[in-house]
């Protein structure tokens, strides 16, 4: 694949398709640049659906574990929150982070033939460089009841000039582990695909 190819748009009704079915998934939203998905998804969860996705093609003010900084390139990587409502205590939360982090390892693995490690509690490696990351904030619904938005950083078709000098000796991205550049849209059906999976799976062992 060609780095304009990589670099294309993504696809929402390719995504829709891909993902047909699915509870994770079933309303899909892609936005060109937005500050965080997670504040997206928090300012529609009263009027949407358990499941819905948000993308952004860049973000201008990501953030990570801890507040830390996410950097978001422009059509290089998937930037995207899950609205999830999963009847659990926000003290539980730490249970939806580490089945993510492993739902994201597991997909990469199958999708890229990378070998993926977790590194406690929310960081997937390839090697030693860090390519993906999940971020789950509970918030409170109109209604009394918990909810979890779930955000997601994969890096995906950067090179290492993408990324701000300050992160060169640790991040790294999908094709950069694999010596060839992805389809994002493909990476992002699988992803989903994945989530579903381990998340009917967390569900039916409340």
């Amino acid at each position: 694949m060609s780095p304009a190819e990589a670099a294309r748009p993504l696809d929402v009704e390719k995504l829709r398709q891909g993902l047909a079915g699915q509870r994770v998934g079933n309303c899909i939203v892609v936005l060109q640049a937005a500050t965080s998905t997670n504040d997206v998804v928090a300012q529609m969860m009263d009027s949407h659906p358990e499941g819905l996705v948000v993308f952004a093609e860049t973000q201008t003010a990501a953030r990570g574990q801890y507040g830390r900084r996410w950097e978001s390139a422009a059509g290089q990587g998937l930037w995207f929150s899950i609205l999830l409502r999963p009847g659990i205590a926000v003290s539980e939360s730490a249970r939806l982070t580490d089945f993510l982090a492993r739902a994201i390892a597991g997909a990469v693995t199958e999708k890229t033939g990378l070998d993926c490690r977790i590194k406690l509690p929310n960081d997937i490696y390839v090697a030693d460089r860090k390519v993906a990351g999940v971020l789950v904030e509970m918030r409170v619904e109109a209604g009394g009841c918990y909810a979890a938005v779930a955000g997601i950083g994969v890096n995906v078709n950067q090179r290492m000039e993408d990324f701000p000098e300050a992160l060169q000796a640790t991040a790294g991205s999908l094709a950069l582990a694999a010596g060839r550049s992805f389809d994002r849209d493909d990476v992002a059906i699988a992803l989903l695909r994945e989530i579903e999976r381990g998340y009917s799976a967390l569900r039916a062992a409340k």
